[in-house]
Order: C-alpha cells, then sequence, then structure tokens
C-alpha cells in the first residue's frame, strides 16, 4: 500500500489535492492511505516552501498547486 501525505495548511486546494488522490486510487483500484499533514515542523522537515505538497512513501515528489490527474496515475503506477 501506497502511503501519500498532503502537506499544507488545510487550505481547499489540500483538500482538493487529497480527494483527487483517494478518487484516482479509488476509480484503479489500488489501496492507498492519504493522510492530511498542517503541522509545521513536518512540513519545513520536507523543504516545502508552497503548499500544497505530496509526499509519496516519504519521498517528496510534488509542491506548489494541485497535481494534475496524469501526475497522481503516475505515483500510483511507480511501484
Amino acid at each position: 500500500m501506497k502511503i501519500f501525505k498532503v502537506l499544507g495548511s488545510g487550505c481547499a486546494k489540500c483538500s482538493k489535492t487529497a480527494q483527487a488522490i483517494s478518487a484516482v486510487a479509488e476509480e484503479k483500484n489500488i489501496a492507498v492511505s492519504v493522510e492530511k499533514v498542517n503541522d509545521p515542523q513536518v512540513i519545513m522537515a520536507f523543504g516545502v516552501m508552497r503548499t500544497p505538497a505530496v509526499v509519496v512513501d516519504e519521498k517528496l515528489v510534488y509542491s506548489g498547486s494541485v497535481p494534475s490527474r496524469g501526475d497522481i496515475e503516475k505515483w500510483l503506477a511507480d511501484v
């Protein structure tokens, strides 16, 4: 199971990012865990300057805006 963390302040874009990841994973029948993280210390530990940011299996893969469906599909395909 892939573990996704959506880093951000809890804004609408952060929520949309988490929902999009969950929706695409469900559509493709892939088990994932999606966690929203709004602790500034955790966010800074990943070196994130712009949110929302996405961490997959403890690796920062994206930041600064809501990711595209193509980005999400790529993360889900990488095993």
